[in-house]
């Protein structure tokens, strides 16, 4: 079967864009022909697989003309959206934040229900692969809140595992202390705002970033509270953690259960925890996959091996 749709120049400029990534990733996911010669867009393989393409195509075409930019990884978003039944508008329209013309949206229906469940809860745990967007989306959330008023400041921590959490030995204040533990959070909020605003956030304790010890003895009320690398506290500092929470604040967990740093004689506070508070009205839990790695296609498939590789030796870790 073959079937030729004329698309507009807007549409035909995506779709061709980018080494033909797009159309590349069209044909790997769907296992049809695709050939776009100006401003048709040729389809041709068995009948179900043309059908599948076509309706893959529409929501391309919609998402073009409704602004979006689209890449290799909105194929994956469009196939698996259409797969669960999802309409894809409603993820790549929902705008966490906008900084500078760079929108930050979901880009998997996993996400979409990530970002959904913090908004709609105080506690989320988002736990899963590298590159899944967890710790990013999560910070998005928290600037989109502090400018909206919705709280009054954002904590960031992290265990500092590789140190033990013991940072006296190394160089500087403690802020150059930490980091190297802290920097990915840094990297991440220096794309959501110009360097001098938050530097006067940092400066007024608006914006706090700091090693999980720091949040000992602490309540923190009116707060966006996020905890990253969460796979790496033990029981003890991941209950210390959740019973920081005050009034008015919203806290996000996110972590890696295939990336643990501890001892293996030592449990993760991250896998206990998910057997503990499971049932809990007011806590989520949202589940990411390799099929939601947003980073460079070989990023998902060395997540998958990997997976796969600790379930035939059976070396994932139980506690």
């Amino acid at each position: 079967m073959q079937e030729v749709l004329d698309v507009s120049n807007d549409v035909a400029a995506e779709l061709g864009g980018v080494g033909d990534g797009v159309l590349d990733a069209l044909r790997d996911r769907l296992d049809c022909t695709i050939r776009l010669r100006g401003n048709q867009l040729t389809i041709e393989g068995d009948d179900r697989r043309v059908a599948e393409a076509r309706a893959v195509v529409d929501e391309l075409v919609d998402l073009v003309e409704s602004g979006q930019e689209i890449g290799a990884g909105t194929v994956d978003a469009v196939v698996n959206a259409l797969d669960q039944a999802e309409d894809i508008r409603t993820i790549f329209e929902d705008v966490v934040w906008s900084h500078r013309g760079k929108k930050v949206t979901p880009k998997t229906v996993t996400q979409k229900r990530y970002v959904d469940a913090i908004r709609a809860g105080t506690i989320t745990f988002a736990i899963g692969p590298a590159g899944t967007g967890k710790t990013y989306l999560a910070i998005a959330l928290a600037v989109a809140a502090l400018d909206s008023r919705q709280v009054g400041r954002i904590i960031l921590t992290r265990p500092a595992v590789e140190a033990g959490e013991r940072l006296g030995f190394l160089p500087g204040d403690v802020l150059a202390k930490v980091d190297p533990y802290m920097r990915p959070l840094f990297d991440a909020l220096y794309d959501m705002m110009d360097p001098e605003k938050l530097n006067a956030y940092i400066e007024r304790g608006t914006i706090e970033v700091a090693p999980l010890a720091f949040m000992r003895g602490r309540t923190l009320n009116d707060s966006f509270i996020i905890l990253d690398e969460a796979q790496n506290t033990s029981p003890e500092q991941m209950q210390m953690f959740l019973t920081r929470l005050g009034f008015g604040s919203k806290v996000v967990v996110t972590g890696d259960i295939t990336q643990i740093d501890l001892p293996r004689e030592q449990a993760s506070g991250l896998i206990q925890v998910q057997d503990i508070l499971g049932s809990i009205d007011g806590i989520a839990f949202v589940r990411f996959g390799h099929e939601d790695v947003v980073r460079h296609k070989l990023v998902q498939r060395i997540v998958e091996a990997y997976k796969l590789h600790a379930e035939e030796t059976g070396t994932q870790r139980q506690r």
